[in-house]
């Protein structure tokens, strides 16, 4: 695999927008994201279960992508995973560079029975280093949540810190 760094000037090529807009914006997480959230917060993953298919949504959706039927049981699903997908990042969400990448990817959770089977998976941080993607041994590894402490926990996908190798 070869690894082509972003140089200083890559960054400078494209345009830069001085002007900061003054829109505001109300957003609500809703009704499914909102249990979600508050799960987070006491430690749970919770998804939402087609009662058809048996297909279980983490992140929850309302209505089953294959069925077509509304999801009607909220499900605990483990706080451990497999590792699906991986990148390294060098450039923060701001677009500034990185000393240290950050490295995120797509996680599928396991079901807390045998018998479900949890989708799509939860893209978030990995606690790994860069070696493990570049060298791509994170791939299939199993993972688990770093919680943040309960008294710091605010309903956020942060509350997680991030899924590390178990």
């Amino acid at each position: 695999m070869t690894v082509h760094p972003l140089k200083e000037e890559d960054l400078k090529r494209h345009p830069v927008v001085e002007d900061k807009p003054k829109a505001r914006y109300s957003y609500t997480a809703g009704q499914a994201l909102s249990v979600f959230l508050n799960g987070l917060k006491e430690g749970k993953i919770l998804g939402r279960k087609c009662t058809k298919c048996g297909r279980i949504y983490v992140p929850p959706r309302m209505y089953c992508e294959d069925c077509f039927v509304p999801t009607s049981l909220w499900v605990e699903v483990k706080d451990e995973g497999v590792v699906m997908t991986a990148v390294a990042s060098f450039i923060s969400w701001t677009r500034e560079r990185l000393d240290h990448p950050e490295i995120v990817g797509t996680i599928r959770l396991f079901p807390s029975t045998a018998r479900d089977y949890v989708y799509p998976g939860l893209f978030h941080r990995i606690c790994c280093s860069y070696e493990d993607v570049r060298n791509m041994t994170i791939f299939g590894k199993i993972v688990k949540a770093r919680w943040k402490p309960r008294e710091e926990r605010t309903g956020s996908i942060n509350d997680i810190e991030c899924f590390e190798v178990v």
